[in-house]
């Protein structure tokens, strides 16, 4: 079992920047890949970034691609999500994730944050 717990959300005018962090507890964190999703209002939940169990690989939503990064530190127990030139539809609750290994599909990640709120401005 690990516990999620997002935090960084807010208000920003587009173009601005904020970083994400979730942190984790309970199981061994560097045993799980993490994942970074998005759900904005009216629209189905959608993949914004993963980060293998080391660091190593990453992938990314091709909207958010050369704007967002996602990072892990491992002896934190922190997965971040670093979002810059961010538009008006960014808006949304972002959500972090664990699962067995990195993927751009829900149904991989056994173990989900409560969210955080991110509202873009124009």
């Amino acid at each position: 079992q690990v516990q999620l717990v997002e935090s960084g959300g807010g208000l920003v005018q587009a173009g601005g920047s904020l970083r994400l962090s979730c942190a984790a507890s309970g199981r061994t964190f560097g045993s799980f890949a993490m994942g970074w999703f998005r759900q904005a209002p009216g629209k189905e939940r959608e993949f914004v970034a993963t980060v293998s169990r080391s660091g190593g690989v990453t992938y990314y939503a091709d909207s958010v691609k050369g704007r967002f990064t996602i990072s892990r530190d491992n002896a934190k127990n922190t997965v971040y999500l670093e979002m810059t030139s961010l538009k008006p539809e960014d808006t949304a609750v972002y959500y972090c994730a664990a699962g067995d290994h990195p993927s751009r599909s829900q149904t991989t990640y056994d173990y989900w944050g409560q969210g955080t709120q991110v509202t873009v401005s124009s």
